[in-house]
């Protein structure tokens, strides 16, 4: 993927702060520093350590979290400078990605006390609190406690990059989570620089785009949703009149879904989040097929990110013989038999077993640098997107539904084709991008595409089953499972197939 050059401004105005965020999904310690030490652009500048500790606030219904904002207090020492108090306030608007522009206002306070002159004289705290109730119902919500290890790179060109190696934990309610990511924040020259740095250290270092804050993690910690599943969140159209912009949206956001589930991953072992990955994964790429064909960009590659998701597939076929398809049949299997239940049992426990194998697979692909090469390109690539000119200008509007109601003719036609499983997981297929799209572009539609929805899901839903009965009989055979139960499975996946094909002929 050649080098875009991204659409923020030139260089941070006062006040705002451009920033690229990515999680260490290897972890920190002596290790990864000297792999650092290794970057070109690092080897001759001096680190800077210092020991941060971070007081978080906000009222009792989370004010400010829920306007995109952060208030917190710091505590920095070491680097020779003794002991020092800050009071920043973070805004951010509502795009989600690793790379950000948030505002930032900073004021050195005498210790560890809020101080409202500081804050009132902040330009958005006078919007966000213009009668003084939030200030008045501020309280502690969580720390942070890490260990900074700060470069400050002057490049050609009048390019100036701190990048920050933060390591340490988040304390919330008597839990705690590990901190170990990087922060590549832009003090002057054009943000691509810092797509050219981070290049740099995923080539060394395995990186995640992260788009979370520490004040976001730290609010779900909280909350016992720190490795929750993200889920589709159509993003806010609003008012966005180009296609560009609202192309931006919607591949920002499912790519977010995607990189945020990758994330969870890591550190927790519930299914659904290997499936929102993949839902992620397939809003992105159904976004792609829907809006790339209007703008003058080229289009995308990820080679590296393959071997992943043929993981996270085989994962996924795994979860989902061991939560759903075989629970379900066990019954009928079973049927009051003790040999019958004993193989039954010896069946689950490998696919268990196998699954476990594949969920240490996925987070091994997770550590590796070409991974992380792979997903920062995707960021770039999706940042460059506000800058795209259409081919053909036109309402956001009109071409939103003029594209829906194509996808709905090709879905329709596959779906009076559909004889054999081939033909029906096509018009699957179909019928999950119409779905996706109609989900993400739902409030420039009229009202009549809620029922092609409708329709796509049940479609989709029906031949997925068959297609998880079709699986779990190839990995029964694929594990060595007892003849009967691989026979008993290929049976219920022809009499279902039968179904599907029957109700699909009478539709």
């Amino acid at each position: 993927m050649s080098p875009l050059r991204t659409p923020v401004a030139a260089a941070p105005a006062a006040g705002a702060e451009i920033e690229l965020k990515l999680a260490l999904p290897a972890g920190g310690g002596a290790a990864l520093l000297r792999k650092l030490a290794a970057v070109p652009a690092l080897a001759r500048v001096a680190p800077v350590r210092q020991q941060l500790h971070n007081q978080y606030f906000d009222t009792p219904a989370q004010d400010l979290r829920a306007r995109r904002a952060a208030l917190r207090l710091r505590r920095v020492q070491g680097a020779g400078a003794g002991e020092q108090w800050l009071q920043t306030l973070k805004t951010a608007d509502a795009e989600l990605s690793a790379l950000s522009q948030r505002g930032e206002w900073e004021t050195p306070v005498p210790g560890p006390a809020l101080q409202p002159k500081a804050l009132r004289a902040a330009p958005p705290w006078r919007r966000l609190d213009p009668d003084g109730t939030l200030l008045a119902a501020l309280q502690p919500c969580f720390t942070t406690d890490f260990e900074r290890t700060c470069w400050t790179l002057h490049q050609r060109g009048g390019v100036v990059i701190e990048l920050a190696l933060d390591q340490g934990r988040i304390h919330a309610g008597g839990c705690s989570a590990p901190i170990a990511e990087l922060e590549l924040e832009l003090l002057a020259g054009p943000p691509e620089a810092l797509f050219r740095l981070a290049a740099q250290i995923a080539r060394r270092v395995p990186v995640l785009p992260l788009s979370a804050s520490k004040a976001q993690r730290g609010f779900a910690l909280a909350q016992g949703l720190l490795d929750a599943p993200r889920r589709a969140r159509p993003p806010v159209l609003g008012a966005r009149r180009l296609l560009q912009d609202l192309a931006a949206a919607l591949l920002g956001e499912t790519f977010d879904q995607f990189c945020t589930n990758l994330h969870g991953l890591l550190d927790a072992d519930h299914p659904e989040l290997v499936h929102q990955a993949r839902v992620g994964w397939r809003r992105w790429r159904s976004a792609l097929r829907l809006c790339l064909p209007d703008l003058s960009l080229p289009q995308p590659t990820w080679p590296g990110l393959e071997p992943l998701l043929g993981l996270l597939g085989e994962l996924r076929d795994l979860d989902v013989a061991c939560t759903q398809t075989l629970p379900a049949a066990q019954g009928a299997y079973v049927d009051g038999s003790p040999t019958r239940a004993a193989d039954w049992e010896r069946t689950a426990q490998a696919f268990q077993q196998a699954a476990a194998v594949q969920r240490k697979a996925v987070r091994l692909a997770l550590q590796e640098p070409m991974t992380g090469q792979a997903l920062l390109g995707l960021v770039q690539w999706i940042a460059a997107l506000p800058q795209a000119a259409p081919a053909t200008p036109r309402p956001a509007r009109h071409w939103a539904r003029q594209r829906t109601e194509r996808l709905h003719q090709r879905w329709k036609k596959a779906q009076r084709k559909a004889s054999d499983p081939a033909s029906l997981h096509r018009a699957r297929l179909l019928a999950k991008r119409l779905r996706y799209t109609i989900e993400a572009l739902q409030p420039l539609l009229p009202g009549a595409t809620q029922r092609w929805h409708a329709q796509a899901l049940q479609a989709q839903e029906q031949v997925g089953r068959l297609r998880d009965v079709h699986m779990a009989a190839l990995l029964a055979a694929r594990l060595q499972a007892p003849a009967e139960v691989v026979a008993f499975l290929r049976g219920m996946a022809a009499a279902w197939e039968q179904t599907v094909l029957t109700e699909e002929a009478v539709d």
